[in-house]
């Protein structure tokens, strides 16, 4: 199956993946331009490619946890080409990309990714044969609710001193290739995918204005 997957949970990033190999890739560092930088990447991928949308099996793109404008430029994103190219698309936790991408963990371990504010987005994991299982989470908070475990993320490293257990592989972020790969071997293995229904996880910093106090005479 050709997969177009997109993430925009930390930085912006998009991959096409078949047969767990991933084919062409995108990511951008910035973490604020989501919108700038999406759609013109899903077009060079699928250019390089010699791809049209419509020839896509499934669409993937990560539901988060991760901030308000963030999520909402990658999943706006997903659904509109989804509506357009009539293609299927799924929600894949941005976690679990980096529990994938945590190769050499054994037993249980976590995932953090920045959650700004002094926080980290997290998640705790117990590695398996194929992909790791989701044992608790997802949660906001201090680096310091982090259960005890190996941490493996960006959010491990920004936060390692008040980890309780040790940072690994402070390097990993969310990525559209990790995510596609574990969307492929789910639906492989009969398993279900989440909708695309973003993981917030904080009330929106925006606030509908009250209404306008009298003027004193």
């Amino acid at each position: 199956m050709l997969i177009l997957s997109l993430d925009t949970s930390a930085a912006a990033s998009a991959a096409l993946v078949s047969n767990g190999v991933v084919l062409q890739r995108f990511a951008s560092t910035d973490t604020r331009s989501h919108a700038e930088v999406l759609a013109p990447a899903v077009e060079r991928l699928l250019a390089d490619a010699g791809v049209a949308g419509t020839e896509l099996g499934a669409l993937v793109v990560g539901v988060g946890p991760g901030p308000f404008t963030g999520l909402r430029a990658g999943i706006a994103t997903a659904r509109m080409l989804s509506f357009v190219w009539n293609v299927p698309l799924y929600g894949v936790m941005s976690l679990d990309a980096v529990a994938l991408d945590a190769a050499h963990a054994e037993g249980e371990f976590a995932v953090a990714t920045d959650a700004r504010r002094k926080e980290v987005y997290w998640a705790r994991y117990r590695a398996g044969s194929a992909l790791p299982e989701l044992v608790d989470g997802p949660y906001v908070g201090p680096a310091e609710t982090v259960p005890d475990l190996p941490v493996y993320g960006h959010g491990a490293g920004l936060y390692a001193e008040r980890l309780t257990g040790p940072a690994r592989a402070t390097e990993l972020t969310p990525d559209a290739a990790a995510l596609a790969l574990v969307a492929e071997q789910t639906l492989a293995a009969g398993g279900a995918l989440r909708p695309t229904t973003p993981l917030y996880l904080r009330e929106s910093d925006a606030k509908v204005p009250g209404p306008r106090k009298k003027a004193l005479l």
